[in-house]
């Protein structure tokens, strides 16, 4: 059995957590992160502005009605 070395510089843990994966998960990983790309259309925007005015001249619901909203439609 082919045993690999791997030597971790002693400044890179203390940027967070380290994981260590095979290179053909991590391509993997890669490959579905790229994919989940998105790009608002000119809909999404003008909804988002939308919702902005609104959140900012205060009209909001609270989760709870939210949710008694969307059951009712249900």
């Amino acid at each position: 059995m082919r045993m690999n070395t791997v030597t971790i510089p002693r400044k890179l843990p203390t940027k967070g957590e380290l994981v260590l994966v095979s290179r053909e998960e991590y391509e993997s990983l890669r490959a579905q992160a790229e994919g989940r790309e998105f790009t608002p259309t000119k809909a999404d925007l003008k909804a988002l502005e939308r919702a902005r005015k609104n959140f900012k001249a205060g009209k909001t619901i609270s989760y709870d009605e939210f949710a008694r909203r969307v059951d009712a439609r249900r």
